[in-house]
């Protein structure tokens, strides 16, 4: 597959950030074609050596980077980032307010260093009572009632993904097409803020208006009211698991017939939508009982030809071997620096039928670019020795 044109190719991102939250946002504008500097210390990014489920976070959302290594705690690497700020378009940051402000860099001050300079700061929350407390991802899904809604009654669980922080630095890259946008029409640079806390609060926000139009709660979804008649996993024969479900009184048709059902389209007591979804209690064991007749390949080839959503209970690690998303442009190779590679998914979105894939979706060893970013700001090899943090002794 072709890749489509690149809006932001010519643009620089500064990013100084760790996790997911910053780097998914300085990720995506990268995606977008602008070139991303990553400003690291001078011993790496921390989220580089995490193990276990930590292992894939730099790697995925690092991809197309350069890095660069800077001591901000000598006044040698603050003069580089300085130099560098100057001839960047965005700046991308996850710090706490106080550190940023500490380290000369609050909103207020940027401004007016640099005036044209587009700021994202990806926080735990926007201005408010809460601005100043530590987020995690796991601890907004668990303040708004997310955990509450995906486990069942008194065990509330988090989400299998960070998709708080993805969808998060979605936002902050949302937020910086606007302010770009906007600088096109004022000249002046702008002060996006992301809030995970408020990024969670949209995706609980159904559940919130359902309450606020009805007066009552919702049940968590392990045991939520049904709106239609069948919309459940089931066994096949062969022991797979496989999710069904008929929510039109099309669909309703359809997979009774297809499952030798169909003496249910006649029972008096399942002539509506509500008579369907009230008598789950004694038609879903019958549907239960049909699937464990069929094999699991000649079902999903029934519901496929039919249009009957379904769906195979599938492992992260089997995605590789989807035939959908190994087609051109669902998957893209990316290299660490020691050579191993991996592959990851792109931008979910096509332009024009063309993917937005990188040209270089590699993962940059540490400071991989500092010499040749700082070179080109006219530093001398001491001076980038100095600011790139090479034993050099450190200033309060």
């Amino acid at each position: 597959m072709m890749q489509a044109e690149k809006p932001l190719a010519g643009l620089r991102v500064v990013e100084m950030s760790h996790m997911i939250m910053g780097p998914s946002c300085g990720m995506f504008l990268g995606f977008l074609g602008a070139e991303v500097i990553k400003v690291e210390p001078p011993e790496g990014d921390k989220t580089r050596h995490l193990t276990g489920m930590g292992r894939g976070f730099h790697p995925t959302f690092n991809r197309g980077k350069k890095s660069i290594t800077l001591d901000l705690k000598t006044e040698s690497g603050r003069a580089a980032l300085d130099r560098l700020m100057a001839t960047a378009d965005v700046f991308v940051e996850n710090f706490r307010d106080e550190s940023l402000a500490a380290m000369g860099f609050a909103p207020e001050v940027l401004r007016q260093k640099y005036p044209s300079l587009i700021l994202a700061s990806c926080k735990g929350f926007l201005h408010g009572p809460y601005e100043n407390r530590t987020a995690m991802d796991e601890v907004v899904q668990m303040m708004t009632g997310m955990a509450y809604m995906t486990g069942p009654t008194g065990r509330p669980l988090r989400i299998g993904s960070s998709a708080n922080d993805i969808m998060g630095g979605l936002f902050g890259a949302f937020g910086v097409l606007a302010a770009l946008l906007q600088r096109q029409k004022d000249g002046e640079g702008h002060v996006v803020r992301v809030g995970l806390f408020e990024n969670c609060l949209l995706l609980v926000a159904q559940h919130m208006v359902q309450f606020d139009i009805e007066g009552r709660e919702a049940p968590p979804m392990p045991e939520r009211e049904f709106s239609w008649a069948i919309y459940d996993i089931f066994e096949t024969r062969d022991g797979r698991q496989i999710f069904l479900g008929a929510v039109t009184e099309g669909q309703w048709i359809t997979l009774c017939n297809l499952l030798g059902l169909g003496d249910l389209l006649a029972h008096p007591a399942l002539q509506t939508r509500m008579d369907q979804i009230n008598s789950r209690h004694w038609t879903i064991p019958l549907v239960a009982q049909a699937v464990g007749k069929i094999g699991y390949a000649n079902l999903a080839e029934a519901c496929e030809a039919k249009g009957i959503p379904f769906s195979p209970i599938a492992r992260p690690a089997e995605m590789y071997d989807d035939p959908h998303v190994n087609r051109p442009g669902g998957l893209f190779n990316s290299s660490l620096p020691d050579g191993q590679t991996f592959r990851a998914p792109g931008f979910p979105f096509e332009i024009d039928d063309r993917s937005m894939a990188s040209d270089d979706m590699d993962i940059a060893a540490t400071g991989a670019h500092t010499a040749a970013v700082l070179e080109a700001l006219g530093m001398s090899a001491d001076q980038i020795r100095s600011a790139s943090g090479r034993g050099v002794e450190k200033v309060a």
